[in-house]
């Protein structure tokens, strides 16, 4: 990449929304990105938000997409459920299952 391709990847040219579309997110979620220091849009003299291209590429490359943090949740949510089965079966899942005792086997 040459020094005009990087000015060009370093414009704020993307106001918020069209950002989060391209992103695959809603605005809060960039606003809140923003917050804990993800990224750090520019901001126009009437202090509105601007991502430039690099931005946009950050936010990609950590794949934070709104999809992407469902699925994730989902997936927390789903070990929460088995953790919550196993331990009303005495199962440290961390221990590991207990050793098959075959007096056990149903027949």
């Amino acid at each position: 990449m040459n020094e005009r391709d990087t000015h060009y990847e370093e414009q704020p040219v993307y106001v918020i929304s069209v950002a989060a579309r391209m992103v695959g997110m809603h605005a809060q979620s960039l606003r809140h990105y923003e917050r804990i220091g993800l990224v750090r849009p520019s901001r126009s003299q009437g202090r509105q938000r601007l991502y430039s291209q690099a931005d946009i590429n950050r936010l990609r490359s950590l794949g934070l997409s709104d999809r992407a943090i469902n699925d994730a949740t989902q997936v927390v949510s789903f070990f929460n459920y088995i953790n919550r089965i196993a331990d009303g079966l005495g199962v440290d899942l961390e221990q590991g299952m207990p050793p098959h005792d075959p007096s056990l086997a149903r027949e």
